[in-house]
């Protein structure tokens, strides 16, 4: 085991470690593809407007062992503010030691604490462990289908279909 962990928010000083563990997670999902210096404008994005949202990392004392995203949106349904969960990674040599559901419970709590009125996550329709996973925290299946239409420069990207992906 790692000794102590510590969930904390991230910093600018974090970018490029927060860069990788998203590197790593789009090269698993057949929606994206890595992309370093679009990774680092995002995560910049966020950083430099804590309005726009929170990233919390869990650290080790030597090292990020994980990140969760969390970006801020106004419902109409709820009458309120409510989080959209976009990015949960743990890095691959950390895997299936609990860390992803420790960094999970922290931002549900995290959520509680700001009074936000819910939390809307989208995961890999294909991995039924993923969606297990969200499931013993307590999220449910929606009837929403999550559609997308792609501007600028990502409309291109987007047009050619993703090395080994299923059409």
């Amino acid at each position: 085991m790692l000794g102590l962990t510590r969930i904390e928010p991230a910093t600018l000083e974090d970018l490029p470690s927060l860069a990788q563990l998203l590197m790593d997670l789009f090269a698993q999902e057949s929606d994206f593809r890595p992309d370093y210096n679009s990774q680092m404008r995002g995560l910049r994005l966020i950083l430099e407007q804590p309005s726009r949202g929170r990233i919390l990392v869990l650290r080790s004392a030597t090292q990020m062992i994980g990140m969760i995203n969390l970006l801020f949106t106004i419902s109409t349904a709820e009458g309120g503010f409510v989080v959209l969960l976009e990015d949960l990674i743990i890095h691959k040599d950390f895997r299936r030691q609990g860390f992803g559901a420790e960094l999970l419970k922290h931002a549900i709590e995290y959520a509680k604490q700001k009074d936000f009125l819910r939390i809307t996550l989208l995961t890999e329709r294909a991995s039924e462990e993923s969606l297990a996973f969200f499931e013993r925290h307590g999220f449910q299946r929606s009837a929403m289908v999550p559609m997308r239409l792609w501007l600028g420069t990502s409309a291109a990207a987007h047009a050619q279909p993703k090395e080994g992906a299923r059409s």
